[in-house]
């Protein structure tokens, strides 16, 4: 089944570029040259992935992804900037996107990560979702992967595909501890230590989603030295 991509780049030589190099890998392609166009297709259109610019005209990346959020649309998005501060990366995950490249890039990272978040089949409009109808429960927690929500005590709390991929692959782990590495192979499809300041802010989204006092979780824990273990008990020793 083909996979279809938005594309949205102000910069023609860019978008082209992706455009051909995408088709050629095998996805259907359609393109937006800037903010607003860009938000008109996602919300009127079912894609599997949406490749965003930050610094466009009439939207920035940054309000067109917020704005897709708060559609409730789950589907993946790929931030493209030339601006690579981790304060830049903070904001992006902040306003939903799942993964971040810097311009310039080399096409096959490109192609590697759309790879990575197409192997996560999460968005909530696919068909052959992969996690149909299942239920995962650990403790009062319990996580509903067709609709990317975890409920708590009975209360649900909507989820980035990234963010429940996280949880999702913790709660496979359940009260054991899970290092960055394989976090970011089961979430990402590769491991780079460059990434894991990138997997860490995706771990603080998810925090202040799902503790009432994320600077003293009860149920996301940091294992020094290790990674992140889960558990429905508040523990006190290895916390940072």
């Amino acid at each position: 089944m083909s996979r279809n991509i938005l594309v949205v780049d102000d910069d023609d030589e860019i978008r082209d570029l992706l455009e051909f190099d995408l088709q050629q890998s095998g996805y259907n392609v359609e393109t937006a040259s800037n903010g607003l166009e860009g938000l008109e297709k996602a919300l009127s259109n079912r894609y599997d992935l949406i490749l965003l610019d930050v610094m466009m005209p009439k939207m920035n990346g940054f309000d067109v992804c917020k704005n897709i959020r708060k559609a409730k649309n789950s589907v993946p998005i790929l931030l493209l900037t030339a601006k690579g501060t981790i304060n830049d990366k903070t904001e992006g995950f902040e306003c939903g996107a799942d993964d971040y490249l810097i311009k310039p890039f080399d096409i096959q990272e490109v192609l590697l990560r759309v790879r990575a978040l197409m192997r996560r089949g999460l968005n909530s409009n696919q068909s052959d979702n992969i996690f149909k109808n299942e239920v995962l429960k650990a403790g009062d927690l319990e996580i509903f992967p067709d609709e990317l929500e975890v409920a708590i005590e009975g209360q649900k709390i909507k989820l980035t595909p990234t963010e429940f991929e996280i949880l999702y692959c913790l709660m496979q782990h359940f009260n054991k501890a899970v290092s960055l590495a394989t976090l970011l192979n089961e979430v990402w499809g590769y491991d780079s230590d460059e990434d894991v300041r990138m997997l860490r802010v995706h771990v603080g989204g998810l925090r202040q989603k799902i503790e009432k006092t994320p600077k003293s979780p009860q149920y996301l824990h940091t294992v020094i030295n290790v990674g992140y273990k889960l558990t429905p008990f508040k523990e006190v020793e290895n916390e940072v």
